[in-house]
């Protein structure tokens, strides 16, 4: 038999697998998974079975973990729909924006409202994800800050999902990524974060002087502007959040309250209660504690105002590492400091961790770790913090001090990379 003869057991295709020339590769298609790369799929793989694990705890946990999306969420999206904001209600506390937060679960049909803001922030977190993603693929940014949003965020168990907090912070990272090449767009979405939950107006107070800054300025404008006048056109009592804000006490999950809470131990006689939508500190020295934390949010303005004057080197990351030390700033001085706050630190840390310019890995590193003790603190042993356990009071108290490391660490990094020394 010749040597050039066919075998009896070729295979058809075996011919197009043949040495020769070959077709050059198109590279990865998002239509075609099978071509994605590992580094690609492996966060897509652990934020779907991370997530599926959030929400299994959500819904089959014996504590009332949806309790507040029925109380309150619930409640207000029935108000909201009859064309009211909830006024005189103290716990509504919320700029104007967050009523199409309240009312989006209910447009999702066959599903009760607690499915449907589930959806709702299932979608946020996955778009979140997949920006992150996409963003971090180049060669000049990282999947640091994808790998930091898919396993940090689980640390804080179900509560990303069963506040309305995720979505906020969906805004600030699509404000952040967006920032830099579409400035307007930029704004706009930071002015929509602003109108649900205003902290996401810091997302671009580091943004570079210049024609940039003016298209920031506005499309944040006009955004805000829109979403203000659909709010007074169509809902009765938009700003009636402001006078429930005026009335917050020091929550004792805060730094202040975390004073009162160890003074407890020494004699201290206040006492925990449901107050103003919180678990506030109500006795002696309640009133001294609370305007002091507003003293120092206003010196923590002043420094930013400060710092912003004085910035004078930009690099890729400083818009994003100013953005995470503003709201570290304001958090840490606020009276109220609640689990879903690390959604926001969370997902911004993610952002600066995308630039290889940044300077806060340090600072999310501690913020990973307060938020895996924050978990300890609510859910898992909540009532004991409140009762007095010396132990669980230790781990808040823990926290906090992570937190107020990570704030100033912060601060230090972003000066530094940006102010020139005299």
């Amino acid at each position: 038999m010749s040597d050039t003869s066919t075998d009896i057991g070729a295979h058809p295709d075996d011919a197009a697998r043949a040495p020769g020339p070959r077709r050059a590769s198109t590279g990865p298609s998002l239509w075609a998974p099978d071509t994605w790369p590992v580094r690609l799929l492996a966060p897509l793989g652990y934020w779907a079975c991370t997530r599926l694990l959030m929400i299994t705890l959500l819904f089959s946990l014996k504590i009332n973990a949806t309790g507040e999306l029925h109380m309150l969420y619930e409640k207000w999206g029935h108000q909201l729909a009859q064309g009211s904001y909830p006024i005189g209600d103290p716990t509504w506390q919320y700029p104007p924006g967050a009523a199409f937060v309240m009312l989006a679960p209910r447009l999702i049909p066959g599903v009760n409202f607690v499915q449907g803001f589930v959806i709702v922030m299932f979608l946020a977190d996955l778009t979140v994800m997949a920006s992150l993603v996409l963003v971090g693929r180049s060669r000049e940014r990282s999947l640091a800050g994808a790998w930091v949003w898919v396993l940090g965020l689980p640390l804080l168990l179900y509560i990303p999902y069963a506040r309305y907090d995720m979505l906020v912070t969906a805004f600030a990272v699509f404000a952040l990524l967006a920032v830099r090449r579409r400035p307007r767009l930029g704004g706009a979405l930071a002015a929509v974060g602003a109108m649900v939950k205003v902290w996401p107006a810091f997302a671009v107070f580091g943004a570079p002087r210049g024609r940039g800054l003016w298209s920031i300025c506005l499309g944040f404008a006009a955004s805000a502007l829109a979403l203000t006048a659909i709010a007074v056109g169509f809902f009765h009592g938009p700003f009636d959040f402001l006078n429930a804000q005026g009335s917050r006490g020091v929550e004792f999950e805060s730094l202040g309250g975390t004073v009162l809470l160890v003074a407890r131990f020494f004699g201290y006689s206040g006492t925990i209660q449901y107050h103003f939508g919180s678990m506030e500190f109500l006795g002696p020295y309640v009133t001294e504690i609370s305007d002091g934390l507003l003293v120092l949010s206003v010196l923590a303005f002043c420094w930013l105002l400060l710092w912003r004057l004085r910035a004078r080197v930009w690099n890729a990351a400083t818009t994003a590492d100013a953005a995470l030390a503003a709201v570290l700033v304001f958090t840490t001085t606020s009276r109220v400091i609640s689990p879903q706050y690390f959604v926001w630190v969370i997902g911004l840390g993610a952002v600066c961790l995308t630039f290889r310019e940044t300077t806060q890995r340090a600072v999310v590193v501690l913020l990973v770790g307060a938020t895996a003790l924050t978990s300890v603190e609510y859910p898992l042993f909540f009532d004991n913090v409140v009762q007095g356990s010396a132990g669980f009071t230790l781990v808040l108290v823990l926290r906090n001090v992570l937190l107020l490391l990570a704030m100033v660490q912060s601060c230090v990094r972003l000066w530094r990379s940006t102010v020139p020394r005299c």
